[in-house]
This record gives C-alpha cells, sequence and structure tokens, in this order.
C-alpha cells in the first residue's frame, strides 16, 4: 500500500482531472472533472486520495473556501491500482475496473477494489478512524499499539497483530515472520508472548526494509540490511516454506491456519516447531 500511494501520489498529485468514472453503483453518477488531485498517502492498509474542489465565489465576492472529498479505497486480496500513460492500454480486463481517473498527464485505474466509496475530507474518520497506530505513518506510537495488543491476553498474538484496531500495516506474511524473529508461536496467546514491543518492532524494521522496489525478503542481517536478495537464501524465514528446513535449526517448517474460532478470517499460519514450540498442551 505505502508502494501504490507513492506511485499514485508521483503521477496525480496536483494535476487536474479531466474525467472520473466510479463503476459503483453508489458513485456512478458522481463526475469530479476539474477537481485536482492533492496527494495520495496511505493509512495502513488503505489509500486516501485527497481533491480540492474548482475554486467558486463566496458571500460579498470573497473566494469561498474550496470543497475537498477523499477517495478511500481498499485492495483487499485482489486490488491493485496502476498508472498508465493517457490512453494506455490497460493489462488488466476492463470489467474488473472499479474507478477511472484521467488527467493530462496519465491515467490511474482501480481494478478489483474491495472498497470505494468517496467521502468528505473532514469526515475520514468515519472510514479509517477505527484503525490503530500505522506502522510506516506519521502517528506511530509504538507504546499505544502495545497497550492495545495487551487489553487482550487471552487473544493469539498471530491474531492480535493482523487486527488493524491495534495496529494499522500488518498482514500476513510479517505477522508470520515477526513472531519467527520472536521466537513465539503464532498461536500462542498474547499474555504468553515475552516482550511484545520488540514483536512489534521487527515488523516495522521488516515493513520499513521493504519500502522501495524489488523482490519482497525478511532475511535481515544484525544492522537490519537486506540479505535474502542476494544472498540465495529463501526471501522468507518461514512464510510460504511449508516442509522446508528452518535458516536456524534445519527443523521442517509447518503450516497451519488461525484465526477461524476467533470470529475472525482464517489465514494460513507458518512457524517452526522448534523454534517456536507452541506453550502449554499440545
Amino acid at each position: 500500500m505505502f508502494r501504490a500511494a507513492a506511485q499514485l501520489h508521483a503521477a496525480l498529485a496536483g494535476q487536474q482531472l479531466i474525467s472520473s468514472d466510479f463503476r459503483v453503483p453508489r458513485f456512478a453518477t458522481l463526475k469530479l472533472g476539474g477537481w485536482t488531485v492533492t496527494e495520495v498517502v496511505p493509512r495502513g492498509k488503505h489509500l486516501l486520495m485527497r481533491l480540492e474542489g474548482p475554486a467558486r465565489a463566496g458571500d460579498g465576492g470573497i473566494p469561498a473556501a474550496p470543497d475537498r472529498l477523499t477517495i478511500h479505497s481498499h485492495l483487499k486480496m485482489e486490488g491493485t491500482w496502476q498508472v498508465y500513460p493517457p490512453g494506455g492500454r490497460w493489462r488488466k480486463p476492463g470489467f474488473t475496473a472499479r474507478c477511472v481517473l484521467r488527467t493530462a498527464a496519465a491515467d490511474a485505474v482501480g481494478f478489483s477494489l474491495g472498497i470505494l466509496e468517496v467521502v468528505r475530507t473532514s469526515e475520514e474518520d468515519s472510514v479509517v478512524g477505527h484503525l490503530g497506530p500505522d506502522l510506516l505513518g506519521p502517528d506511530w506510537d509504538l507504546a499505544e499499539a502495545e497497550r492495545r495488543i495487551r487489553a487482550a491476553p487471552d487473544v493469539p498474538i498471530g491474531v492480535a497483530l493482523l487486527d488493524q484496531r491495534n495496529l494499522a500495516g500488518i498482514g500476513n506474511i510479517y505477522r508470520c515472520e515477526a513472531c519467527f524473529l520472536s521466537g513465539v508461536h503464532p498461536a500462542a496467546p498474547v499474555s504468553a508472548v515475552p516482550d511484545v514491543a520488540a514483536m512489534i518492532t521487527d515488523a516495522k524494521v521488516l515493513l520499513e526494509a521493504n519500502l522501495g522496489a524489488g523482490r519482497r525478503t525478511t532475511v535481515l542481517n544484525r544492522r537490519g540490511a537486506v540479505v535474502g536478495r542476494s544472498s540465495g537464501l529463501p526471501g522468507y524465514w518461514v512464510y510460504r516454506r511449508e516442509n522446508q528446513p528452518c535458516l536456524k535449526c534445519r527443523t521442517p517448517v509447518r503450516r497451519g491456519v488461525l484465526a477461524k474460532a476467533t470470529g475472525t478470517e482464517e489465514r494460513d499460519i507458518y512457524w517452526c516447531p522448534t523454534c517456536q514450540p507452541l506453550p502449554g498442551p499440545a
């Protein structure tokens, strides 16, 4: 999401829309031609594209403050935003397009977006106000994120890390890898985690190490530099490495599922049974 926001911001910020096409029923009649994109920012796994309306006259000849809107989107599992030169041929089927924004410099197309809505910028909290501190955002607060996680000590740590109300930005890859680096089984309750702050900090380091271009990897050296891309090592410690040897102890990595019993979406987890023993009875 950080990369997507950066790409969209570079292509659209400061540009006036020639046309907009929202291909969802609720906003199908909304036309934003003449509006200017001021910025595109990420908020956890959400994208906020902020726009300013055309200048208009106010009372007494004093120009009125411009209207401000935010296009809010969430990719879910299948969505993507792509930027093309004006009139460029799309790389995805047209029927999957949910939003098309055209400027003189570029076309931005959102395909298969899980969430797409337009709100007043002053009301952004109505769509992202529930999120916890953003690991890559200006609001990052380690102590607050830890407090939120520890407030539910019986919840599996792997579930707590994915709960965007606790902290915003961790996905399945980073929760599995952060648990491995802390030597904690993803199904262990929060109360059994010896250092929640260290686990969160590891996740933040991994996220920051992967902000640039290139293959994603979580195998870093002790200085936090990427080694997995060029060393011949796998890109991940455990994620999607089922039955392959652990990079630390050579025990085969295992795969399972987590979260269904808690009412949240069931997701795969990966762990090393030697490096990350499950506390308590098997």
